[in-house]
């Protein structure tokens, strides 16, 4: 029998306070659950692996929950997760919270406007999971329409999708719409209590800081007989960066959110460098990311903090004491590795404790739900954006071999998506060149 998760007296018995607003409290069933009886009418854009698991999550997150539509580009994976989730309603997990499947095949869409159509089913809250370049024009329109929203990161992958997110925000502040980011670790209760602790001075003044996220080998997806080149590129989405915004913006956004929460900054300019060592033949069937990257980043008063993430299959992942995926932050009082929720090598939460607590996929929507029923919605639309865009400008300094400021990224006029996204003679840029490729 698996251990229940631990509760909020627990939490404080054993790990410290827990961060205001962070709603982990526990029902009489073994998860984290959102109060109230107000019906969460859910809506899915996006139905690969992060879409198929959000709407998982969202049924396990809060009671009362319906999902009533969903949408992808590709409709036979709408209905592929269709039949997953009338599966997955069979849980006794979601039975306990009374949580629903109810999307016939008629609300199942496909194609680039299909999303629009899901706004138009009787939907309040709209889970967002496709490939990152689609997202400024999904969060814009959904915020148009009054829904929700839980959107994954990350959010744009240029300036000019950016600022359509910025100012996403801004009309759901107005709104009062509520909004919750992909980046879960902001829903983890020993992250949020390691943070915490740094804000709350235990480093003292911090001097420097560093972030990683180095792995093997992405995925790699084959043209399939009869594809056009936009059926291709979004089936092989990692690869094209109007797509995916490269992988330090796809993946190491995760870990440079972590930084800009601790710091409780963005980044004032950077300097980077990367490259490609994957076989390139043609850009339009071997995309042209790169697959490593370094950048120095310069924060407010000077502090520095480096970035690396790669993607090579046979290296070293890990250094002692730092895994391959990992935040670092020195001070003058000690060093905090915040991604083992340890400072100077004690534990900030013990780690029984830290094993019980929530999933963060799932606290992410009970936070989100809970928000919305008490009147009080969280928006973490700009938190996720700037994060966002500190990865941009990192890919924009790699790319180019110049020092990229904050406002130069926010107000590049670099925009990656072609225009208009014609079904073949998709134009695919070359691989980006340092010293040759321009900034712009």
């Amino acid at each position: 029998m698996s251990k229940p998760e631990v509760t909020r007296r627990e939490f404080l018995k054993e790990g410290g306070t827990l961060a205001a607003g962070v709603t982990a409290t526990l029902a009489s069933v073994p998860y984290v659950h959102a109060a109230g009886s107000d019906e969460i009418r859910v809506g899915v854009v996006g139905c690969g692996g992060r879409g198929s698991g959000a709407a998982e999550d969202v049924l396990q997150a809060a009671r009362n929950v319906r999902i009533v539509a969903l949408c992808d580009y590709f409709r036979h994976k709408a209905l592929g997760l269709r039949k997953r989730l009338y599966s997955f309603a069979e849980d006794a997990r979601v039975k306990q919270l009374g949580n629903k499947v109810d999307v016939p095949e008629e609300r199942c869409f496909g194609g680039l406007d299909g999303f629009r159509r899901v706004l138009e089913c009787d939907v309040n809250y709209v889970i967002l999971a496709t490939p990152p370049g689609f997202r400024p024009e999904h969060l814009e329109a959904c915020v148009a329409a009054g829904k929700h929203i839980f959107t994954e990161k990350p959010v744009a992958v240029d300036g000019a999708g950016v600022r359509v997110c910025l100012k996403a925000y801004e009309e759901a502040l107005k709104k009062g719409l509520g909004i919750a980011a992909g980046t879960q670790r902001r829903h983890q209760g020993p992250y949020i209590e390691t943070i915490r602790r740094i804000h709350d001075g235990f480093l003292g003044e911090i001097l420097t800081a560093r972030c990683y996220w180095n792995q093997g080998d992405i995925w790699f997806r084959k043209r399939e007989s009869g594809m056009t080149d936009l059926d291709y590129q979004i089936h092989n989405w990692y690869h094209f960066v109007w797509l995916c915004g490269d992988h330090n913006v796809e993946q190491h956004v995760h870990n440079l959110d972590v930084i800009n929460w601790a710091l409780q900054a963005h980044p004032l300019r950077c300097l980077g460098m990367g490259g490609r060592t994957r076989p390139y033949t043609d850009p339009k069937v071997d995309g042209h990311i790169y697959n490593f990257f370094c950048v120095e980043y310069e924060y407010p008063n000077g502090l520095r903090v480096h970035s690396m993430c790669r993607q090579i299959t046979g290296c070293d992942g890990n250094l002692p004491g730092i895994s391959g995926v990992a935040e670092v932050l020195v001070g003058t009082k000690g060093v905090c590795q915040v991604n083992s929720f340890t400072i100077n090598g004690q534990p900030v939460v013990p780690r029984e404790t830290a094993r019980r607590y929530a999933n963060p996929y799932i606290q992410e929507h009970t936070d989100l739900i809970e928000s919305i029923r008490s009147g009080k919605p969280i928006n973490e639309l700009k938190n996720v954006t700037e994060s966002t865009l500190t990865a941009i400008m990192g890919r924009m300094s790699a790319y180019t071999g110049k020092v990229v400021s904050w406002e130069q990224a926010l107000n590049s006029k670099e925009k990656w998506r072609p225009e208009p996204l014609t079904p073949d003679n998709l134009p695919v840029p070359p691989l980006a060149v340092p010293g040759k490729t321009a900034l712009v």
